[in-house]
């Protein structure tokens, strides 16, 4: 097992794989000695680099440093700084690969829908128009667990999902706020969906309902507290009772994993991610692409310095634009808020090993393998196309995380090299970074791709990762869903009344 990577040949860093020691002899760049200890997943010195001198690695710059480097010294945010600024011009440079129909199409085990969509879970949502009513969705549903509890049938979970919104919004966020709604309704994870409202908010529910558009009424069904004579919790629950006799007994049947939807996330980042866990993601995504599925990519401020890899991979020139569109139309946000537009890495990210945005995104990107981008969605829109696609969404993790999931993914693979327990409405599957925190916390983690810093194939990960990637979404519950972690965050932009 080798202590250390040079990721690409014309990097000048290399990254510790395990802790170092002072005075270890590398056997790089005719050998060098280190300076300093390095810790795993940190950054060292190949060669002599003078201030101002761009650091490479995953064969590109990922900032310049603010003083002179010594060979075999470490490197972090301290002494390396962003090359980053503002919003630029792009030039379409296509640089596609050709990613081939797999010969073997596998299947898996899900519920089709009466659109003809596929969930990899029957869950009952309870879904709160406005933050008024989260107590009464909540203590709906908690009533009618008590009155289900050991007769659940094919029903998997029934699940509150309370926001804060709704009301005293305007504009985008109050479209927002309706469109991940509506999306939920309509998602395939949900056998039935049970919308509560007050009756005097912004989101009225004769409006939303117009939004939301043709739906099963045996399995969606709604109403508004204010217009209930009597209790409103016994009304809920009565409204439950008829759809889990719809859906409780809906059976899972065989289909092909091009039905699959994956989102694609990572969060807590360190420096083993762009590594071991993101690319291990890469090769999934291509592989699931073969098979005709699709993958999504978001965390738009995450795509920042590594922004020029995916356009030129955008399928023509179209939806190059509209990739130009997502990374300057986010910068804008960022800028129009008085913020500054490269005030990431995050101090888990630092302390992990990540000095710069421009290395954050480089690691990041691997998550979305060597695919042709496909579309690319505004936040609150749904999938179209088969293939990689781009979504506009923040980096905050459950805010992302939600978007993916309501554009249209039954589940999402997220990466991580710090560690976090949190799950969406889908099954929100945790892939550590590196084997120490997967035997720290196997509560939240579900998969370690650290085996690879320590020797095992990638392809062979992959191959393991494939199985439990098509296990959990016939039905093998992830670590979010056995601790009931499930919650929805909505983007906010702007006023609140």
């Amino acid at each position: 097992m080798s202590q250390y990577i040079r990721i690409n040949p014309s990097d000048n860093v290399a990254v510790a794989l395990t802790q170092l020691k002072s005075g270890t002899k590398i056997d790089l760049n005719g050998g060098i000695i280190l300076q300093n200890d390095i810790p795993a997943g940190h950054k060292f010195a190949l060669t002599d680099i003078p201030e101002g001198g761009n650091v490479i690695k995953y064969g590109f710059p990922i900032g310049h440093l603010i003083c002179n480097v010594s060979a075999g010294c470490h490197i972090d945010h301290n002494i390396l700084k962003t090359n980053l600024e503002g919003i630029s011009n792009y030039t379409y440079t296509p640089n596609l690969v050709e990613i081939k129909p797999s010969d073997c199409q596998r299947t898996f085990f899900g519920f089709r829908r009466g659109d003809g969509a596929v969930g990899v879970r029957n869950h009952i949502w309870i879904i709160p128009t406005v933050g008024c009513v989260n107590g009464i969705a909540q203590k709906i549903t908690e009533q009618f667990r008590a009155e289900i509890l050991g007769n659940e049938g094919s029903v998997d979970a029934v699940v509150a999902f309370p926001h804060n919104y709704g009301c005293s919004q305007l504009g985008c966020d109050h479209e927002n706020t309706r469109k991940i709604i509506r999306n939920m309704v309509h998602h395939p994870n949900a056998g039935g969906v049970l919308l509560v409202g007050l009756g005097c908010e912004n989101n009225q529910m004769s409006a939303l309902r117009e939004l939301i558009g043709k739906v099963d009424s045996d399995r969606v069904k709604m109403f508004e507290a204010q217009k209930v004579e009597g209790d409103e919790v016994e009304y809920g629950v009565k409204l439950l009772r008829e759809i889990f006799a719809v859906c409780h007994n809906d059976v899972r049947t065989e289909v092909p994993v091009s039905e699959l939807r994956v989102g694609l996330k990572c969060g807590g980042s360190d420096g083993l991610s762009g590594i071991t866990a993101n690319p291990l993601l890469g090769m999934f995504s291509d592989w699931i692409v073969a098979q005709g599925g699709t993958t999504i990519l978001t965390e738009v401020p995450e795509m920042f310095g590594a922004e020029t890899i995916l356009m030129n991979r955008c399928a023509n020139k179209e939806i190059f634009n509209k990739t130009v569109d997502l990374i300057n139309d986010f910068k804008q946000y960022f800028i129009s808020n008085n913020q500054p537009v490269y005030e990431n890495p995050s101090p888990g990210n630092k302390a992990g090993g990540i000095s710069t945005l421009e290395e954050k995104s480089l690691g990041c990107t691997q998550k979305c393998g060597k695919s042709t981008v496909r579309d690319v969605l505004k936040y609150g829109e749904t999938i179209t196309k088969s293939g990689l696609n781009l979504l506009s969404a923040p980096g905050n993790d459950l805010v992302a995380a939600t978007a993916l999931a309501a554009s249209g993914c039954q589940l999402v693979l997220f990466t991580t090299g710090r560690g976090t327990p949190f799950g969406t409405f889908v099954p929100t599957m945790k892939i550590s970074t590196n084997t120490p925190l997967y035997n720290a916390k196997p509560q939240w983690i579900d998969f370690n791709a650290g085996v690879i810093a320590e020797g095992e194939e990638m392809e062979n990960v992959a191959k393991r990762f494939v199985e439990f990637v098509i296990n959990a979404a016939s039905g093998t519950p992830v670590n979010n869903e056995k601790n009931g972690y499930r919650e929805i965050a909505i983007f906010k932009t702007g006023v609140t009344l």
